[in-house]
């Protein structure tokens, strides 16, 4: 059996506020990230994403950096980091994004117009986070390739009515208190 797959089925659930929020070793960095899941995903996205011509790869702080670090090391594709700390460097773009559980103010860095950038994250739920980077590369003149995320949390999102696509790798929700596999190989 996959094992991304089979670790949200083992993924237990708790509650921030009305939100059901599944704890990953993808999302949340815990359980512990095993070495072979890592593999799998990096693998899962380098045969899903847009590669072709792409200089960055981009992605929001925090659980998107273990896995862009790994993409970046498999395919020399040097990695940008989008932080939550503002450092007034020339160039800099914030961007505000809003989840199901949280809001703040983001910093981009070193994405310039003409850019050619893959997008990559750990989750797609609410899509406020996901949308608000799209919409600063968009502002900054960047070419989106592609966006992934690892896990969508499936279910209405910021992008719906948007001209973004995100693909992903596996697609779940979240009822009575257990993740629930909706489509194992998620978007293209």
């Amino acid at each position: 059996m996959d094992q991304l797959r089979q670790s949200l089925l083992d993924a237990p659930i708790i509650e921030k506020g009305d939100y059901e929020y599944f704890v990953h070793p993808i999302s949340d960095g815990v359980p512990m990230l095993k070495p072979g899941l890592l593999r799998e995903i990096v693998i899962k996205i380098i045969r899903k994403a847009n590669l072709e011509n792409v200089d960055k790869i981009v992605t929001p702080a925090a659980m998107g950096i273990h896995i862009s670090t790994a993409v970046s090391l498999m395919t020399d594709i040097p990695l940008v980091v989008i932080r939550k700390r503002e450092y007034g460097l020339d160039g800099e773009v914030s961007l505000h994004q809003q989840t199901g559980y949280s809001e703040g103010d983001m910093f981009i860095n070193d994405v310039n117009e003409g850019d050619r950038v893959l997008v990559l994250d750990d989750v797609l739920s609410t899509g406020g986070t996901m949308k608000a980077v799209l919409d600063a590369l968009d502002h900054i003149g960047a070419d989106v390739v592609d966006t992934v995320a690892i896990i969508k949390k499936a279910g209405p999102n910021e992008l719906d009515d948007s001209e973004h696509h995100v693909k992903t790798l596996i697609n779940v929700t979240v009822e009575d208190g257990e993740v629930v596999v909706v489509d194992e190989h998620g978007d293209d």
